[in-house]
């Protein structure tokens, strides 16, 4: 704003290019010898104080004017943003640049920059100035402090970065609370990010980057192929339905200005789903082989997966994600014109024909059964690598047992049982004995007075008003001068074991395991461990993966009898052309929980 002397004429200037013409009419007049601000490049002019301040415009009636040195409250002229970094060149408004979609800033400027920017939008243009807004809570220490410097509980941002590089603290900072939420800054937070999201993706491209590379696959078909091409195994289609589901959520989750929900989700599908039970239920398929259909199907969906999550999380770990891109697509770009940087790259959509909710709830079912089995075994103190010979199943419904029966093999297969049942609760052979206690916190704050009633009555309830209650997810208890609907949070289910059996109830889910072991399962048990030895000492000894070897192990009677029955799986499991049994032998030392053996391992 130019102001004559007396404050009786004035001038707001509203662009650059208005204030070179007006400086024009000063130079006309004599006030000015010349224009400083030359030329259409109105990006290069310096508008800032002290070099403003010589600007002298003249009034229509002739006057000299000079700018008004004092201010408007600093947060009008913040709010002004929007039209002052498109408009001052001259340029109009356009749809697209005005109202923003969102804006970001901390909570403790509410009442500054949030409410001027409304207030100008208002006055200038009756309109908002925004969408929407994300307003930042604050950073504090791991207990919740304020961070100071003289408490010594400030965090050096920049040593931060330096430790566990950038996208590590950003994915924790964007993860660990919703951006709006303060945020208790613990350093060893973004290490285990950093170790078990990062490091985990990592070591599964690491993995599909290595045997890739050994059978010399790339990528021939897209995803909207995936659903008619032959080879895909049921734990491919539910793989492929999970990430397609992701995408979904994702999507959904960003548009909705939510990134912790969408780094959550693709942090629990990478750990959980891809890592985890994908790859690990499916290493075998990679390890060796012809390039069969099934094997290229394998490496069709991991490498799907694997593109996907890098464009899913670029905008929560830009350097990471690009790094990934670029060395799954890197040995593309001679033949297929791709995009050089994930950031450059069209953003993934979901196929819905690929999405399968029944495959993925039969899944869910066979991963919370599988978790189930694993705590009854360590109960029971047997090792996975020992083989069980039965685990039973009781189920409520025909519809969960149809979901179980179809990924019964998959849960035989992870949890080393024999044989698994699933059957219908009231069809069991083996009768499970099950007791139901009251959640007191849960009913105090339903029922107060009744109480004392009410968990004399949940007590009572018998071994079939359980089953019911079990499938129907609700009883009705009738009490004294009133009734009440039993929910399933209300209590506690537990099963009792019974002799040579563990017994474990989750929720809906009940699960009996058979814990006594046979000398066949003993010795099967022995090879497998022989086995987990074995391809530990491989890796140590730098053998290629696909080396043959020829083994010479000590002796020893406690593994003689599992060697003469189990030789040629171990041999085909460690790429073994022969196992020799010597009574002295010079060489490593494996270590077999009680006693050690001696091995030699040669390239055959």
């Amino acid at each position: 704003i130019w102001r004559t002397e007396d404050g009786k004429e004035e001038i707001c200037i509203g662009s650059v290019r208005q204030l070179c013409e007006e400086i024009d009419k000063s130079v006309a007049a004599g006030f000015m010898d010349k224009n400083p601000y030359q030329g259409d490049d109105y990006k290069a002019f310096d508008l800032h104080r002290p070099y403003i301040d010589g600007g002298v415009l003249v009034s229509p009636t002739g006057r000299k004017m000079m700018r008004e040195p004092d201010l408007i409250d600093v947060w009008f002229d913040s709010g002004a943003m929007p039209y002052a970094q498109i408009h001052y060149m001259g340029e109009d408004l356009k749809a697209e640049q005005f109202p923003a979609d969102f804006i970001a800033e901390g909570v403790d400027q509410t009442r500054g920059w949030f409410y001027t920017l409304h207030a100008i939008a208002t006055m200038c243009f009756d309109s908002v100035a925004f969408k929407n807004v994300i307003s930042n809570g604050l950073v504090l220490d791991k207990n919740g402090n304020k961070m100071s410097k003289r408490l010594g509980n400030a965090v050096d941002p920049f040593g931060a970065l330096a430790t566990y590089g950038a996208d590590a603290v950003r994915w924790y900072m964007l993860t660990n609370s919703s951006p709006w939420d303060n945020l208790k800054f613990d350093p060893e937070g973004v290490d285990e990010i950093r170790r078990k999201f990062f490091g985990t993706l990592y070591n599964t491209y690491s993995f599909f980057a290595l045997y890739a590379n050994v059978d010399g696959w790339t990528p021939e078909i897209g995803m909207s192929e995936l659903s008619e091409k032959s080879g895909f195994t049921e734990i491919d289609r539910w793989i492929l339905s999970k990430l397609n589901t992701l995408t979904k959520e994702v999507s959904d989750a960003y548009e909705a200005y939510e990134p912790t929900k969408a780094g959550r989700a693709i942090s629990d599908f990478v750990q959980d789903d891809l890592s985890n039970w994908y790859v690990r239920l499916n290493r075998k398929r990679f390890w060796g082989g012809e390039m069969d259909e099934e094997k290229n199907a394998a490496y069709t969906t991991l490498y799907t997966c694997l593109k996907t999550i890098a464009l899913l999380m670029a905008p929560n770990a830009p350097f990471f994600a690009d790094q990934l891109y670029r060395d799954l697509t890197l040995p593309l770009y001679s033949s297929t014109p791709l995009p050089l940087s994930v950031h450059l790259a069209q953003w993934p959509t979901a196929d819905e024909a690929l999405i399968n909710k029944d495959l993925e709830n039969s899944m869910a079912l066979a991963q919370h059964a599988t978790s189930m089995i694993l705590s009854l075994r360590k109960r029971a103190e047997k090792n996975v690598r020992q083989p069980l010979l039965k685990a039973v199943i009781p189920v409520q419904d025909n519809a969960t047992l149809q979901a179980l029966e179809r990924v019964a093999d998959l849960i035989k297969s992870e949890v080393n049982v024999k044989q698994l049942d699933i059957v219908l609760s009231d069809q069991s052979s083996i009768r499970l004995v099950k007791k139901i206690k009251p959640q007191f916190k849960v009913l105090g704050k339903k029922v107060g007075g009744q109480m004392k009633e009410l968990a004399a009555a949940i007590t009572q309830m018998s071994q079939d008003d359980i089953a019911r209650f079990e499938a129907e997810g609700q009883f009705e208890i009738i009490l004294q001068s009133s009734s009440f609907i039993l929910q399933s949070e209300d209590v506690e289910i537990l099963t009792e074991d019974m002799p040579g059996w563990l017994v474990m109830n989750e929720g809906s889910m009940t699960i009996a395991l058979d814990i006594e072991l046979t000398s066949e399962l003993i010795e099967e048990g022995i090879a497998r461990e022989l086995i987990n030895r074995i391809q530990n000492l491989r890796k140590s000894s730098g053998l290629d993966i696909t080396d043959r070897i020829h083994i010479v192990l000590e002796q020893n009677e406690k593994i003689n009898s599992a060697i003469a029955h189990f030789q040629d799986y171990i041999c085909s499991q460690v790429l073994a052309t022969a196992i020799d049994l010597q009574a002295n032998v010079e060489g490593d030392t494996l270590d077999m929980d009680g006693y050690k053996l001696s091995i030699q391992i040669t390239k055959a």
